[in-house]
């Protein structure tokens, strides 16, 4: 699989935000990655889905005929930028299928078909990097595949989207709801004009269960992520993170849980100020690492945008065609492991229970009974009283509990007559 000439030929499909960036430097620093490579890198082709003129660039580099592009036997490496599923899979399985080796940033395709790609990858023995897929410029990908590979990790705790971090830190700064603070996002770029994906947590889901498959050795798809966006977050949440010290954030956490089964989960949830995910502030993404050895580690950066992401996507182009030079790859995926997912309703943490309650003797007892009989332990109560007089509003804060426990109790309550308004339920990090 070594290159027959002095030069690396490179292949892009794509040429939006992110894929004029890769082209740009990739045509105005080829000294430096010849330096670096040992080869010169050659852009030879950049596949679009439309004809346009894009200034700037020689209008022969670009085709629509993306598949014929990535089967020429003169392409030694192709760059996928373009994203969704189709028609990426399929032009990344036929790159790999004609010996090229492929850098991605598309989650969606690893979360969901991430297997068949390396597998294929495997087969081929071809090299497969898509350090840009989670959390933009931060490198984390080349620590949980290389630099931890040793260690043992045992928790990957994440936010990994900037849009709905953006939203719930201007709801904690400016006072904004949430759709005030959507609207704001998207006026600046921040969000799309369908925000579903980011809202929703799908996109964090996606990074989530290719960070899980690192970390823990195994494979796991994005319809294992147990997963809850923003949309609901009012600014009530808000205030009463503030009221425990803690902040809301868009958290995608991963973990062991005690019967060897991996917990992967995207949510809302309380995180201490003091922690350091909680001073993570507007569109930046933040990913911190538990290990047995190393211990606690944290990275931070900027999670999205033209240039980070391409900074990510040509750091594996240049490992990806030392490689190439070198006649060598390095596979994907590292599992050996099936362990398992641990079922949702088993997941363990701590929880802020909010709901409106008839202000009347016995209700603060049925209600503790309710929690009790599930076996979830009460931490706190906080009770404010309505200007109504009538009813109350209680802020329970619960000890360390399963998911299923504690939303049976809920379940139990609301049976009941006790209850006058909605519940909502959020998990609490620890510090």
């Amino acid at each position: 699989m070594t290159v027959g000439d002095s030069r690396v030929r490179v292949a892009l499909l794509g040429c939006g935000v992110v894929g004029s960036q890769v082209a740009r430097i990739l045509l105005e620093q080829a000294d430096d990655f010849q330096a670096r490579v040992g080869r010169g890198l050659e852009l030879v082709g950049i596949g679009v889905r439309r004809a346009i003129e894009r200034p700037g660039f020689d209008p022969a580099l670009f085709t629509t005929d993306l598949d014929a592009l990535v089967r020429r036997p003169d392409v030694d490496l192709v760059i996928e930028v373009i994203g969704g599923i189709h028609p990426a899979r399929e032009l990344i399985l036929a790159a790999i299928e004609t010996g090229k080796s492929v850098v991605t940033a598309n989650k969606a395709l690893l979360a969901q078909h991430g297997s068949e790609v390396f597998d294929a990858a495997r087969e081929a023995d071809v090299d497969v990097y898509y350090e840009a897929a989670v959390a933009g410029a931060i490198p984390i990908i080349r620590p949980l595949r290389e630099s931890l590979v040793g260690d043992a990790v045992t928790a990957v705790k994440g936010i990994v989207n900037g849009t709905t971090n953006y939203i719930l830190d201007q709801m904690h700064s400016q006072g904004w709801s949430f759709e005030e603070a959507l609207a704001e996002a998207q006026k600046l770029g921040y969000a799309e004009a369908d925000p579903t994906a980011d809202v929703e947590g799908h996109d964090a889901a996606a990074k989530a269960a290719i960070l899980a498959s690192l970390a823990f050795h195994t494979r796991v798809s994005l319809s294992d992520v147990d997963c809850e966006g923003i949309s609901a977050v009012t600014l009530d949440d808000v205030r009463a993170a503030e009221r425990m010290g803690c902040v809301l954030k868009l958290l995608a956490q991963c973990s062991i849980s005690p019967d060897g089964t991996v917990a992967v989960g995207v949510h809302p949830t309380m995180v201490p100020a003091e922690h350091p995910l909680g001073g993570i502030h507007g569109a930046y993404n933040a990913v911190f690492i538990e290990s047995v050895n190393a211990g606690r580690l944290m990275f931070m950066g900027p999670g999205a945008g033209g240039s980070p992401t391409a900074s990510a996507v040509l750091g594996d182009v240049v490992t990806a065609a030392r490689n190439r030079v070198r006649g060598v790859a390095s596979y994907g995926e590292s599992a050996y492991t099936s362990p398992g997912i641990t079922d949702p309703g088993q997941v363990t943490s701590r929880y802020y229970v909010a709901l409106t309650v008839r202000d009347e003797p016995g209700v603060l007892a049925r209600i503790a009974e309710a929690m009790a009989g599930r076996g979830v332990s009460i931490a706190a109560v906080l009770q404010e009283q309505i200007a109504d007089e009538t009813s109350a509003k209680l802020g329970i804060t619960t000890h360390e509990a399963a998911d299923a426990s504690v939303r049976a109790a809920v379940e139990q309550m609301r049976a009941g007559d006790d209850l006058c308004g909605p519940v909502r339920v959020l998990r609490v990090e620890g510090a």
